[in-house]
């Protein structure tokens, strides 16, 4: 979006959309920021917090956070500069194919993906089983 001299936002036709995968449950016009307690590896305070390009990358956020509550995907607007998530793109993904990103500034909520597919209970096995190997290696699933 971009303000107009009347202050009014214009809408660009051709936006990126972005994503957000978790199971908090916020309302269109949060805010997601840093400083709350992460969905992820040890559930510290988040220096960063994480969007995407990819609905796939979106789901496994959602299927990856810790949790009993219902999966949520996002649509979010970054309200600052984002940056490469060096936890894909430096050391698994060179390129960032992933499309993932990260931030020290909020996202807000513009909307929610009510209807998508998640990845099976064997791939989400075999993905949760990946991330404890790594963990008893002392690699952490997120870098600060």
């Amino acid at each position: 979006m971009e303000n107009n001299e009347t202050n009014t936002p214009v809408h660009r036709p051709f936006c990126q959309t972005y994503f957000h995968g978790t199971r908090a449950d916020l309302k269109i016009g949060d805010l997601i920021e840093t400083g709350k307690h992460s969905n992820y590896g040890q559930r510290s305070k988040a220096a960063y917090i994480y969007l995407t390009a990819t609905l796939d990358a979106a789901v496994w956020g959602a299927e990856l956070a810790l949790g009993e509550v219902r999966q949520r995907i996002y649509l979010v607007e970054p309200m600052g500069p984002i940056e490469n998530d060096p936890n894909l793109t430096d050391k698994k993904f060179p390129g960032n194919p992933t499309m993932s990103y990260r931030s020290k500034h909020p996202f807000k909520v513009v909307g929610e993906i009510t209807v998508w597919q998640g990845h099976s209970p064997e791939q989400v096995s075999a993905m949760k089983g990946g991330l404890l190997k790594l963990k008893g290696e002392g690699v952490e699933a997120i870098e600060d």
